[in-house]
């Protein structure tokens, strides 16, 4: 029986995914299915970079800002979403486009991996943070390394968030995430993915990077994370994302102004390296040049539908 088609644009931060994508959308009769970890929360809008209405050109969106920052969301989570808003667009009749730079998202769904939900042990979770507080991030780093070496090769010495996972996932299970991933490949994939990323030269896609964060601060990043912290009780998980944890070390006193942004696009630059990373390992990747025109690129994705 013949899959259906679900058509993938991916690639780093900044490279112009959402321009292509919408064209892409309103030439095919497609709907778009958002691969993003941060996107995916209420109230982060300027951070991340969602599109604006007038941006989406009338172009149906799926899980975007229905998250509440303050929630735990995994990637097991996101698969089941995903799957559920690309099964609504076929069953209209139109083409599932899903677009996004977040690696492990995008992997749970073209190969079809079955993340285990595994229960956060609060006790664990808190003596690791104690570790961090005590010895510094650096040693966690370290022991993720020896525990799961290929899992911490895709991960910044910075990322808290996915060292502790490592650490989490083989106290719960006494399996490492890689031998967790393999085992949950052997799943038939359900659809048709045709994988695009979009390629710049390198520093041509910093200047963007650099670029898009003095916008950032422009449209009001810093006034939307003081927002965010007082709107919710608790301080919302999501904040520890990109750009939103170095606006809360600003407010802090930890950073200058100018510190902030510079530290912004620093790290910013660096995820743009690790998802370029993380995307050419995909063999079934078919690379499109980002300075060539939109239609271009279109026209080369549409031979493929």
């Amino acid at each position: 029986m013949q899959k259906n088609k679900v058509i993938v644009i991916c690639g780093p931060t900044a490279s112009g995914k959402t321009a292509l994508s919408i064209e892409l959308a309103k030439q095919i009769h497609g709907e778009i299915v958002s691969c993003d970890s941060m996107q995916i929360y209420k109230d982060m809008n300027i951070g991340t970079a969602k599109p604006t209405p007038e941006e989406m050109q009338g172009i149906k969106h799926y899980l975007i800002g229905y998250v509440s920052p303050e929630e735990r969301y995994s990637v097991a989570d996101y698969k089941t979403d995903a799957k559920k808003a690309i099964k609504e667009i076929i069953q209209k009749g139109k083409m599932p486009i899903v677009v996004g730079g977040t690696g492990l998202y995008l992997d749970s769904l073209i190969y079809e991996i079955e993340y285990q939900d595994i229960k956060l042990d609060e006790e664990y979770r808190k003596k690791l943070e104690a570790e961090v507080e005590e010895e510094g991030l650096e040693t966690l780093y370290e022991r993720a390394k020896q525990i799961d070496a290929k899992a911490i090769e895709k991960i910044s010495p910075n990322d808290k968030k996915r060292i502790l996972r490592i650490l989490e996932i083989y106290h719960a299970t006494g399996k490492t995430k890689t031998e967790q991933e393999i085992e949950s490949r052997k799943k038939e994939v359900e659809y048709d993915y045709k994988v695009y990323a979009l390629d710049w030269d390198r520093q041509t896609l910093y200047d963007r990077i650099n670029k898009r964060v003095d916008m950032m601060i422009e449209q009001g990043l810093v006034e939307e994370v003081k927002q965010i912290l007082t709107k919710y009780d608790t301080f919302p998980t999501a904040m520890q994302g990109l750009g939103y944890k170095e606006v809360v070390e600003y407010l802090d006193g930890k950073l200058t102004k100018e510190e902030m942004i510079e530290k912004i696009k620093m790290e910013t630059r660096r995820y743009a390296k690790r998802q370029l990373t993380w995307f050419r390992k995909n063999k079934q990747t078919i690379w499109l040049n980002a300075e060539d025109t939109i239609q271009n690129n279109i026209n080369i994705i549409l031979k493929d539908i």
